[in-house]
């Protein structure tokens, strides 16, 4: 019998043949495939020649001659055997993606839905809720969100990897809160300007109809504030308003005497 591990990923590759060389000093064979596809990867052919029964029923793959879809549990019995075995699963047939990206995902696929349920319940066992899903013929199990990603990495050893995944999640978060916060402040500068370009056509409205000088001189007081400063905010406004005055008034209260001008600039509109 003979046993045939197939891998795109050289480092993997390289790790596969030390281990089995190191514990079985068995003999093997390497062959490189060059993929047809655009991307045109290698892929690493690693054939066991001798001992690949010896290595299945280790690795309680084998039972009566049959291989088994998945090692029994008593092979991950201890958490330590359980993160080397998802830590595997995931060099050999799993990724993620860059966290720069506009969505997380990390998945570990595989060709048989009792594996994909086995390294699921797995993962479970770690407070990794991962989904599965079946894509082109093969079972994903696939974790979304960027906080599990980071568990996962960290469950399974990768703790370089943790940090570069979490360094960049915390730029992107950053530069999307700055874009946030630069679109809500833009919003709210095109909020003020609208208003205030509203509440000059309706102090010019009073002004056509000679209402003006009949009004209460504080409402007086604050037209010709707005006048002046027809795209300033009612912070602003206050503020200049104590400058110019010298008496002091709230944000609440430059708002009602503005919204009393627009008030009676309608009334003389429906006349």
């Amino acid at each position: 019998m003979s046993l045939t591990v197939r891998i795109e990923n050289a480092t993997t590759a390289k790790r596969i043949w030390k281990l089995i060389k190191d514990t079985y000093n068995a003999e093997m064979e390497l062959s490189v495939l060059k993929k047809m596809n655009l991307k045109k990867n290698n892929i690493y052919l690693i054939k066991v020649i001798t001992r690949a029964d010896e290595i299945l029923h280790d690795m309680d793959l084998m039972v009566d001659g049959k291989i088994k879809n998945h090692p029994g549990y008593q092979v991950v019995r201890k958490d330590c055997c359980a993160r080397a075995y998802l830590a595997g699963a995931f060099m050999a047939s799993g990724s993620v993606n860059s966290p720069t990206k506009s969505n997380y995902h990390l998945e570990i696929a595989t060709l048989d839905q009792d594996h994909a349920f086995f390294i699921q319940k797995l993962m479970l066992r770690f407070d990794l809720p991962a989904k599965h899903i079946i894509r082109r013929n093969q079972h994903v199990v696939y974790l979304k969100a960027s906080e599990r990603i980071s568990d996962f990495l960290r469950c399974v050893g990768a703790y370089d990897s943790v940090m570069n995944f979490e360094d960049l999640r915390i730029q992107r978060d950053f530069r999307n809160s700055l874009t946030r916060l630069d679109n809500c402040e833009v919003a709210n500068e095109m909020k003020t300007m609208k208003a205030g370009r509203k509440q000059s056509e309706d102090i010019e409205i009073l002004e056509k109809y000679g209402k003006m000088q009949y009004l209460d001189k504080r409402l007086q007081e604050v037209a010709e504030l707005r006048k002046a400063y027809p795209e300033a905010s009612l912070n602003d406004l206050c503020e200049t308003y104590e400058q110019n005055t010298g008496l002091s008034i709230s944000k609440s209260g430059m708002k009602h005497r503005l919204a009393k001008l627009s008030e009676l600039a309608q009334k003389l509109i429906e006349k």
